[in-house]
């Protein structure tokens, strides 16, 4: 009976080891190319290739949950998931309630409009109507730079629901992450007859210092692997395999 129950014992065990080994991730599957999903439904993109490919060094499993975008950070307070690797931007105010990775990429954000819109500043944008996703830091910038020019900021849950709208003529444009803008709407039929205005937007003040793994705070051994993870990544080859699956760059960043 002893030998049973060690038995028994050591299978729960091995069952809840194999449990912990999943990493839990976070991902807002509506943001081409770094996270969206294939015509069957399966999670892919460049924050996806990340992810595993930092679980594969961490040796632990991804399991990728969906979330919309601005309940991301309350969901991992909540202990949803472990992790968020959906393009999160490492700021003072997000680093106030969780804690970040060392950065995995750093691309600007623009303003698009229509093809043909003169801009000299934001108040060239007065009286336009402008979708931004709900509680990124795009809509941090355009409340306060577009906002108090007299621009309209509309924000949405999803950004593709931003360009639904753009084509049904609800929106003027949008302040979106350049190279998502370009591969999940610019590059596509719809998207056509517009185009970017303004400088690439770097601001640290409302887009921080690129975008990082977001976890909660205190997990001070998780942080160490995935920060390690990133730097064997970008080592080996890795980084620059997946990172040529979606982008004609670097998306790194200086």
């Amino acid at each position: 009976m002893a030998k049973k129950l060690l038995g028994l014992a050591l299978l729960a065990a091995c069952a809840s080891a194999a449990h912990a080994a999943d990493l839990k991730v976070a991902i807002d599957p509506t943001y081409e190319p770094f996270t969206y999903k294939t015509a069957d439904g399966t999670p892919t993109g460049f924050d996806v290739d990340i992810a595993n490919a930092v679980c594969n060094e961490i040796k632990r499993k991804c399991v990728f949950v969906e979330q919309v975008w601005d309940s991301m950070i309350p969901g991992l307070q909540a202990r949803k998931y472990d992790v968020i690797v959906s393009s999160l931007s490492i700021t003072d105010e997000r680093k106030r309630v969780i804690d970040f990775s060392d950065r995995y990429y750093k691309t600007p954000s623009a303003i698009v409009v229509k093809k043909g819109t003169e801009y000299t500043g934001p108040a060239s944008l007065k009286g336009k109507r402008i979708g931004v996703l709900k509680g990124s830091t795009q809509e941090k910038w355009a409340m306060g730079e577009l906002k108090p020019a007299g621009v309209t900021i509309v924000p949405y849950e999803a950004q593709d629901q931003v360009y639904l709208d753009i084509n049904a003529g609800r929106l003027d444009g949008t302040v979106a992450d350049k190279v998502e803008v370009h591969g999940g709407f610019l590059r596509k039929p719809e998207g056509k007859d517009y185009g970017y205005v303004g400088p690439d937007q770097y601001d640290e003040k409302y887009y921080g210092e690129g975008i990082g793994i977001g976890m909660r705070k205190g997990q001070k051994e998780l942080k160490e692997q995935i920060n390690q993870a990133i730097k064997t990544i970008r080592s080996n080859g890795t980084y620059d395999t997946i990172a040529k699956k979606y982008f004609d760059f670097d998306p790194y960043g200086n």
